[in-house]
């Protein structure tokens, strides 16, 4: 019965990601057919970060009063009328609006998902259980761009498959049990619980942070690093989806590696071989080579966000785990802003540096790992016991 329930949260995360993956490219392609400016469709694309932050500090109160099943169903009603209500108008601020919504609806979702796999998955299957979950997320957002062709068909389809599809998902949610986070009367009191969450967990926050970084600063600024160095557009395209794919291959073998030796081990050689990775890629000219490179990175790198959530649900107490799932999902945003902020900055003033750059941020994370040594075993024996196990 429990297993059947983690099938459930992994499939509606799995729609949840094709939804994301396709509207991004999406509506993009429908910018650029109406001759939109490609920097304002760039700041049209941030709606979905911008609503995240919104959101963000308003989750744990509403997750405690009605509970995890409830919580999740009215984040997926938000995606699902949003996605269907972009046939109806062509109006920029309209369709900013849908966005800015759907980054609210799946930040809830997915705060509300992520929370209950934290809580329910007993420590020696945690690191599996979350992988899996990230693991979903990345195949969904890797699909979901194959549906962006429906839009030559016509321009409203794609918005009303996507949204179909996360209809199902939804009445799925129905079979799912009604269950409530442990509480604390110590924890329900004041903003300081997110300073305690952030005092106890800060080495495993920041790799969400890292990982939104990362992943916005590559798909946006590599495609213009490359092109200044002599790459095509289809040689980009067959670059960029390498990292992904690494994530995807490894992301459960990490997890289960990381529940079977230390949470902090696992996390460390990743970030190690990911830094030498772009640190090598600086000297690749070749499109073979850098492939290559970019799926190794993919494989140790690409999981740092799943590897923080469970890292995260080690060092905490439980009744904190709410508050640490909201810190992942803020950091992640931020880092997914900043990324190509950086990136950019970067790029104009000495582009050589750019995967130096990178290689810096994974070994400031690395370096920020050290000093957690003694508090890992301590918080990961206080939150061995789990009542509703998946």
């Amino acid at each position: 019965m429990r297993q059947r329930h983690f099938f459930i949260l992994v499939s509606i995360v799995m729609i949840s990601g094709l939804s994301q993956g396709l509207l991004l490219p999406l509506i993009s392609v429908i910018f650029e057919q109406s001759g939109v400016h490609s920097s304002l469709s760039g700041i049209h694309a941030t709606a979905m970060y911008i609503g995240v932050l919104i959101v963000s500090p308003f989750l744990e109160r509403p997750l405690r009063r009605y509970g995890f099943k409830r919580f999740i169903m009215i984040g997926g009603a938000i995606v699902i009328v949003s996605l269907a209500m972009f046939p109806m108008s062509s109006s920029l601020s309209f369709w900013f609006v849908l966005r800015l919504l759907i980054g609210i609806g799946d930040h809830i979702l997915h705060f509300g998902s992520q929370t209950w796999i934290t809580y329910a998955s007993p420590i020696h299957r945690r690191g599996r259980n979350i992988s899996l979950y990230g693991l979903s997320f990345g195949v969904g957002f890797m699909i979901g761009p194959l549906l962006v062709p429906l839009v030559h068909m016509h321009e409203a389809l794609p918005f009303i498959v996507s949204s179909l599809l996360s209809l199902c998902g939804w009445i799925l949610l129905f079979f799912l049990p009604h269950t409530y986070p442990q509480t604390s009367e110590a924890e329900k009191i004041g903003a300081v619980r997110f300073f305690h969450a952030w005092k106890q967990a800060w080495p495993a926050l920041l790799l969400p942070f890292g990982y939104g970084f990362l992943e916005a600063s590559l798909h946006s600024m590599f495609p213009v690093y490359a092109l200044r160095h002599g790459l095509n557009i289809e040689t980009v395209a067959m670059i960029l989806p390498a990292f992904a794919l690494g994530g995807i291959a490894f992301q459960l073998p990490l997890g289960t590696l990381s529940d079977r030796f230390s949470r902090k081990t696992i996390i460390v050689v990743s970030l190690t071989i990911g830094a030498i990775c772009f640190m090598i890629a600086q000297w690749l000219t070749s499109p073979v080579q850098l492939t290559t490179t970019f799926f190794i990175a993919g494989m140790f790198v690409g999981s740092l966000f799943s590897l923080g959530m469970a890292y995260m649900t080690d060092l905490l107490p439980k009744s904190l785990l709410p508050v640490g799932n909201i810190l992942c999902g803020m950091l992640y945003s931020v880092g997914s802003i900043c990324g190509p902020a950086i990136g950019g900055v970067v790029l104009q003033h000495q582009d050589q540096l750019f995967f130096i750059s990178v290689s810096c941020l994974l070994l400031l994370l690395l370096f920020a790992q050290r000093p957690f040594t003694k508090f890992s075993k301590y918080f990961s024996e206080k939150n061995e016991k789990n009542i509703d196990a998946f």
